[in-house]
């Protein structure tokens, strides 16, 4: 068979491919020698024109949110020990109430964030019926994020520096 700029990227074992001798028809005719263990060795990722892999929503979307779960799980982790801090501290801190304030204010938000997620992740998207729940919730947990954000922007503004020593 002689190569053309058009030839597949891709060979299967087990099957030949030709052209036909007609420069006007674009089709091949394919022969079909395959066997269940050829089958088995194929893979079913799929590819590009160029043969690489290309993205898989499915493995996209678990990685962003095993990633963002490690995220929440730090910021929780960091709240408690501010929280921790400021107890300490006591009255000695300038905004100590403030600060105990907007800390737990983070620490439920996140909490509340977290089962949110659990129940959205419950609800079945492709039935239509629960669709409407999860856009809802879905945009409730967006503001609530963005709620988590603000107060830990303005809790880190005012700082957990040590007091001055008296």
């Amino acid at each position: 068979m002689n190569q053309s700029p058009f030839a597949p990227v891709y060979t299967v074992p087990g099957v030949s491919y030709s052209a036909p001798a007609s420069s006007g028809n674009r089709a091949r005719v394919f022969e079909h020698s395959l066997d269940a263990s050829t089958f088995a060795k194929m893979s079913i990722e799929p590819a590009d024109d160029l043969g690489r892999k290309t993205l898989n929503p499915n493995t996209y979307a678990t990685r962003k949110t095993i990633a963002q779960g490690m995220l929440d799980i730090a910021l929780l982790t960091a709240n408690a020990s501010q929280l921790r801090y400021v107890l300490n501290l006591g009255d000695k801190h300038d905004n100590y109430q403030l600060m105990v304030g907007l800390i737990v204010t983070s620490l439920v938000l996140q909490v509340l964030v977290g089962i949110l997620f659990l129940i959205i992740g419950a609800l079945n998207i492709n039935k239509l019926d629960q669709q409407f729940a999860a856009n809802i919730l879905n945009n409730i947990i967006g503001v609530m994020l963005f709620t988590i954000t603000v107060v830990n922007v303005v809790l880190n503004a005012f700082g957990l520096s040590q007091p001055p020593v008296q």
